[in-house]
């Protein structure tokens, strides 16, 4: 069992600090129909705190907690005790850490101290959204269990901090230790050297003297698989969590597309686009999200009535030919379908016949056979159309992103760079008074480098070039979509005269024959 030690959570003053970039955790209401609940993604990143980036462990664990730290690597003290939203902060550690490690002062200078170059990997951070569903207690049962199983129990030391600012958005930072302890608790070699060998087992000269090696991690915690399996467990978890709470919802970690699903996923807001978003002004990011709401809504109603029209009409296409309504019967009946008496029911009344009539006479439908194959060919159709608009958004959603954070390192980039020709004894203040600059502008650097690392250029002109001429193609498809939903409403008007005629011939009264 791994020890903690509680933080008494710090008094919910506002200050002007940076704000979590957590996910927004999804609603998992009950449904209101007796159907499978919805699984929602979870968004779980996975990030390495970098002295090289001009972070510290001690910096970070001061924030995540709300408590004031001093790193004695470089002398600054970060101090977030007016910090408001930290309504938990913990320290769990494996059996053979020493025990001041429960100080969280003495953990992450520990680990600042051990660590000797500019470029070190100081600790590894794990942020997740919390069921609003759970009671406090409950949620901190599920943080401790999924950090206790998947991170002490294998030999790190974890410190988190739950924070919720009463905005609907409860989530957990969870800071881990990169470098392994050695049962007496000193802190052991991150990695090792090894030699190679030849189909022999034997060492490979080097041609110089020695022998050809390799260095090799002495864990497995930097195995690119355990972002997967980390992000497998939360869910997992979690649905645990839920489940034994009395809450029916799942969530899954795999996004859309990975579970084969063809909703359109909204894109992750961020915290500057969040904040304008609450304040009522409109952005980019909000704008994509609001059109892929609105695209789901539109795919989900067609699929819908394209399913229910296509298994109807092949129930009746399958009928012996003498069963089978005919077009005119069907046409008959819908005439007297009950209507409005109003002008306006009436004139709408007249537009929908003048759409079902056009609709039949444009396609030559005059059997059910006819009027079954059509609803298979809007059925493939559908899907075609359906792909493209759901590919166009994705791809929208992507250049979007790209589009915003590239907007965001140019807003910032100016306090970045005074923040280099500020004197180092002033370093720490403009730091404070610039925190949420300097993090959103180190956000967009890193996203834009990463971008530029896998291969990608820095484009924004064509960036909104694509965009532009993805929406408009989009627009085409919807139009397409939108004028197939016209014709399956249509279609529909005859499905409800043949279940009206089919009323009738049940409602006939029966000859029973002569009486004797």
């Amino acid at each position: 069992m791994g020890s903690y030690t509680p933080q008494t959570p710090c008094a919910p003053r506002a200050a002007k600090h940076p704000l979590c970039v957590c996910p927004a955790p999804r609603s998992l209401k009950y449904p209101r129909r007796k159907e499978v609940p919805p699984i929602d993604f979870c968004h779980i990143p996975v990030s390495i705190i970098k002295r090289s980036e001009g972070r510290s462990a001690v910096a970070a664990a001061a924030y995540r907690s709300g408590t004031k730290l001093t790193n004695e690597w470089d002398g600054l003290t970060h101090d977030y005790t007016r910090k408001g939203g930290v309504v938990h902060a913990e320290i769990m550690l494996p059996a053979h850490a020493p025990p001041e490690f429960s100080d969280r002062s003495t953990l992450w200078n520990s680990v600042e101290q051990i660590e000797k170059a500019r470029d070190s990997q100081l600790a590894r951070e794990i942020e997740a959204a919390l069921p609003r569903e759970l009671s406090r207690e409950q949620q901190l049962a599920l943080v401790r269990a999924y950090v206790k199983d998947n991170f002490v129990d294998k030999g790190m030391c974890a410190d988190f901090a739950i924070h919720d600012k009463g905005t609907g958005n409860p989530h957990v930072h969870i800071m881990l230790t990169v470098r392994p302890l050695k049962e007496n608790g000193a802190w052991g070699a991150k990695c090792r050297k090894a030699y190679d060998l030849d189909e022999n087992g034997q060492r490979i000269p080097d041609g110089r003297g020695g022998w050809k090696n390799h260095r090799e991690d002495t864990t497995d915690w930097n195995d690119k698989g355990n972002v997967e399996i980390w992000r497998a467990a939360w869910a997992a978890y979690t649905n645990r969590a839920l489940e034994a709470a009395g809450q029916p919802a799942l969530v899954d970690h795999r996004s859309y597309k990975r579970r084969g699903i063809d909703k359109i996923p909204s894109v992750h807001l961020g915290p500057a686009a969040s904040q304008m978003e609450k304040r009522g002004i409109r952005t980019d990011k909000g704008e994509v999200n609001r059109q892929i709401a609105a695209d789901n809504k539109l795919l989900k109603e067609i699929k819908a009535r394209i399913t229910r029209l296509y298994n109807w009409s092949k129930a009746e296409a399958e009928k012996p030919e003498g069963q089978q309504p005919s077009m005119i019967d069907l046409w008959e009946a819908q005439q007297q379908l009950k209507r409005p008496d109003t002008r306006t029911g009436k004139i709408r009344a007249l537009q929908e016949s003048a759409a079902l009539f056009s609709f039949l006479q444009a396609n030559g439908i005059q059997s059910m056979q006819q009027l079954h194959e059509k609803i298979s060919d809007m059925n493939t159709r559908y899907y075609d159309l359906r792909r493209e608009i759901v590919k166009a958004e994705r791809r929208i959603a992507v250049l979007t992103e790209r589009g915003e954070m590239w907007a965001q390192y140019n807003e910032y980039r100016t306090v970045h760079k005074q923040l280099a020709r500020v004197k180092p004894e002033k370093r720490e203040l403009f730091e404070q008074r610039h925190s949420r600059e300097l993090i959103l502008y180190d956000a967009a650097a890193r996203y834009l480098k990463e971008l530029k690392a896998s291969g990608e250029e820095i484009t924004p002109k064509e960036w909104r070039r694509e965009i532009d001429l993805l929406t408009a193609q989009k627009q085409v498809d919807s139009i397409d979509m939108k004028a197939m939903r016209e014709e399956l409403k249509a279609v529909e008007r005859l499905r409800k005269a043949a279940d009206q005629l089919a009323r009738q011939e049940r409602d006939k009264p029966r000859d029973r024959g002569p009486e004797r």
